[in-house]
């Protein structure tokens, strides 16, 4: 009996020049992942850096992915560190779309990436070939090349060293692609939720230009859906909608501002 490896929805679409929609769920719960698929979303962000489970912890990992591999959703992971165990350690179990958080130099996001590759670059790369969950415990056919074609791994841009590092780190072999984190820049630069800052904004679409320019899929965050359908004329093909408890709040608090009644 053999197992075959499903194509990787979010990397299609990148190469599809699509843009993929997604929901950060800040609850980590399977359930609301398994919901959000069969909403008809294409990817479901876990944001292990500031919160959830830890990427070691197997068990509520798989749970996490058994969810949105049944409904054919994406999981996109930002882990807590940028060491390259730990994204081989994420990969084994089955994720396929990691991203790094507060990267600083090309040199650290290049070996993440190449740590998650057999081949890298024309040369052997740095992640370990075993039997784990990825590889349906030894039951995919031609696992070393439909896992290489499968994986995404991705960087954050929210800081001041990573924007003198920026040209360097767009033309890293086999980058995923680049997500723009606003808040982290607000606070680099100086200026703490300042998103309307004028050097906030200008770092901002210097990631974004230099991303388009470099044919690297850049990633962010939408606020509102305004600003949703504009990120993607400009370009964006991986846009954040929101998240789980974003959401629940503003539903709440609708239903209390049409109450009648004393509270």
């Amino acid at each position: 009996m053999t197992a075959h490896q499903p194509v990787n929805r979010l990397k299609a679409t990148f190469e599809n020049d699509g843009v993929a929609l997604g929901v950060l769920d800040n609850t980590y719960s399977p359930t609301l992942v398994e919901f959000y698929g069969d909403l008809g979303l294409d990817f479901v962000w876990l944001d292990l850096e500031h919160g959830g489970p830890s990427p070691w912890d197997g068990p509520t990992m798989e749970n996490l992915l058994r969810a949105a591999e049944r409904t054919e959703t994406e999981l996109l992971v930002r882990l807590p560190t940028v060491d390259p165990p730990t994204v081989r350690k994420v990969l084994d179990l089955g994720v396929r779309n990691v991203f790094l958080p507060r990267v600083e130099t090309a040199a650290e996001v290049e070996a993440a990436v190449q740590s998650a590759r057999y081949e890298y670059d024309d040369a052997p790369g740095e992640r370990g070939l075993a039997s784990p969950r990825a590889r349906r415990w030894g039951l995919v056919d031609d696992y070393v090349a439909a896992e290489d074609d499968s994986v995404l791994v991705g960087a954050t841009i929210e800081n001041t060293a990573s924007l003198v590092e920026l040209e360097d780190i767009l033309s890293i072999p086999e980058l995923g692609f680049v997500f723009i984190g606003p808040f982290d820049l607000s606070v680099s630069l100086g200026h703490p939720g300042e998103l309307d800052h004028p050097e906030v904004e200008d770092a901002v679409e210097e990631i974004r230009s230099a991303a388009v320019e470099a044919a690297v899929p850049v990633g962010g965050l939408g606020f509102g859906m305004e600003d949703v359908n504009q990120k993607a004329r400009d370009g964006y093909q991986m846009l954040n909608l929101g998240s789980t408890t974003g959401a629940l709040k503003g539903v709440v608090n609708g239903w209390f501002g049409e109450y009648e009644g004393e509270r």
